[in-house]
């Protein structure tokens, strides 16, 4: 889904933004050679790249290990200032949230990830924290086959050939569907349902089930989702409670964006 790199590509950039993105709330703090692994720099490297953002203070260091400082969130906030969706979201999130007693979230597209803008957490179900900017598969989650379900013919044939050539078919569970034409099958009941249910693909134990948010044209601008464990969220309850509670939120999240400047509505 990356566009190839071209005689306008900065590889040491690119370098430089992939030794900030090895950190995560599993690996919030590195030594070099963890940073150069998960990076696949060399250490040479990967200690050029952590000076280099330790003199611009967006890493700090004990003087053994490293991680990233606040300023990084610097980075992103210019996207977020504009973004405005989340904003919207978020009381109907909450409202939903205290409905079904669950944990609710919205996302966007990422190239073959989804990236999450919003969230209302209430007790943690995964093994993975879940934070604004965390990143899945699309094609193992509810919002992410929401998503994907909106793309164009030819934008969702490039995305299932990333998945033919193998950069994203290691199965997040045994019940994970990566095959690429058996996700284009469940991906056009997406399409022609309106919502999208998960049920332990991600991880086992977690169920989903995501619906789109629509912008004013008709476009779908973000997916909302309800999540829960599976020894208590059964199918049958998902369907006949998160299902319609999901789809009212949704609806009123579309309200409120169609009331909003055409200009925020992003």
């Amino acid at each position: 889904m990356d566009p190839e790199p071209s005689d306008q590509f900065v590889q040491s950039f690119a370098r430089g933004l992939a030794v900030i993105r090895a950190f995560d709330a599993d690996h919030s703090r590195m030594t070099l050679s963890e940073v150069a692994e998960r990076t696949g720099l060399t250490r040479a490297a990967a200690r050029r790249f952590l000076h280099t953002l330790l003199s611009l203070g967006y890493v700090s260091s004990d003087g053994r290990s490293f991680l990233l400082t606040p300023r990084v969130l610097e980075l992103g906030f210019s996207y977020l200032s504009g973004l405005t969706l989340p904003e919207l979201a978020q009381p109907h999130l909450e409202a939903l949230s205290r409905t079904l007693g669950e944990s609710t979230s919205a996302s966007v597209l990422d190239g073959a990830d989804i990236v999450y803008v919003a969230r209302v957490p209430t007790k943690r179900i995964m093994n993975v924290a879940i934070t604004i900017g965390t990143r899945f598969p699309a094609h193992a989650t509810s919002m992410g086959r929401v998503l994907l379900a909106s793309l164009t013919a030819e934008a969702l044939d490039v995305y299932l050939a990333t998945l033919q050539d193998g950069l994203q078919t290691e199965p997040q569970t045994e019940r994970t569907v990566s095959d690429p034409e058996a996700l284009r099958v469940v991906l056009g009941e997406v399409r022609a349902q309106g919502w999208a249910l998960v049920d332990q693909e991600l991880e086992i134990g977690l169920r989903s089930i995501a619906a789109p948010v629509r912008g004013a044209d008709g476009s779908v601008l973000a997916a909302v989702n309800v999540a829960g464990a599976a020894s208590t969220a059964s199918l049958d309850r998902i369907l006949d409670e998160y299902r319609p509670a999901l789809l009212n939120a949704t609806g009123r999240i579309e309200d409120a964006i169609r009331q909003s400047s055409p200009l925020s509505a992003r």
